[in-house]
């Protein structure tokens, strides 16, 4: 890629900006004048996206979530509200990771990564295609599991705590929630630490 502007909304690090600017002795300089121009925003150390006013385009912090710590998806209450099961705004990225739990603060929010083993992590995974860039999320059936394995003191032993937990405390789509695919469920529920939950869950779309 020659400029900046080819990069769009997609995360760049220290490797591409030298490809772009490879004349330059000191590239920290360069990148330091570029973050005082407003050019380029800094995600975490080395990392840093074309900012929106110069690119033209919306920043997708899916897309960034998955750049800064990976691998990852996106999942629980982020996915949730992507897909428009819960009605509440989201002001924290959060995405599982097969690496150890970390967190990172940048100008587009707070990202949260929570660690999970690879059994689980591999379910239920699918790529989001836009017209110049994708990333991994939680179908909506991952993102649920997730919510409630990762959710630290969630305890919704019987169905009726449940049902109770979705249409009350996050208010999630009931018409979407009985539609959804019992196999995802299932699969989770073999290797879940909330095994009890997951087949909760399981019970109810067969009631």
């Amino acid at each position: 890629m020659n400029s900046l502007l080819d990069f769009g909304i997609i995360p760049i690090d220290y490797t591409s900006l030298r490809s772009i600017y490879p004349a330059h002795k000191s590239l920290n300089d360069k990148i330091s004048d570029l973050e005082k121009q407003g050019t380029i925003i800094r995600l975490k150390r080395g990392m840093y996206v074309v900012s929106p006013q110069v690119s033209k385009k919306h920043i997708s912090t899916e897309l960034i979530a998955n750049h800064l710590y990976g691998p990852s998806y996106v999942s629980m209450e982020s996915a949730l509200r992507f897909y428009g099961l819960i009605p509440e705004r989201v002001f924290n990225t959060v995405s599982m990771t097969l690496k150890r739990s970390r967190s990172f603060k940048n100008q587009f929010g707070l990202f949260s990564y929570i660690s999970c083993p690879a059994n689980y992590y591999s379910i239920g995974v699918s790529p989001v295609v836009q017209e110049d860039y994708a990333f991994l999320i939680a179908t909506p059936e991952k993102a649920l599991c997730d919510q409630i394995v990762y959710t630290p003191k969630l305890q919704l032993r019987s169905i009726k705590l449940l049902q109770t937990y979705l249409e009350e405390d996050i208010r999630f789509d009931m018409d979407a929630f009985f539609k959804m695919d019992i196999s995802v469920f299932e699969k989770c529920a073999k290797v879940s630490k909330k095994k009890t939950e997951i087949t909760n869950i399981i019970k109810l779309l067969r009631k």
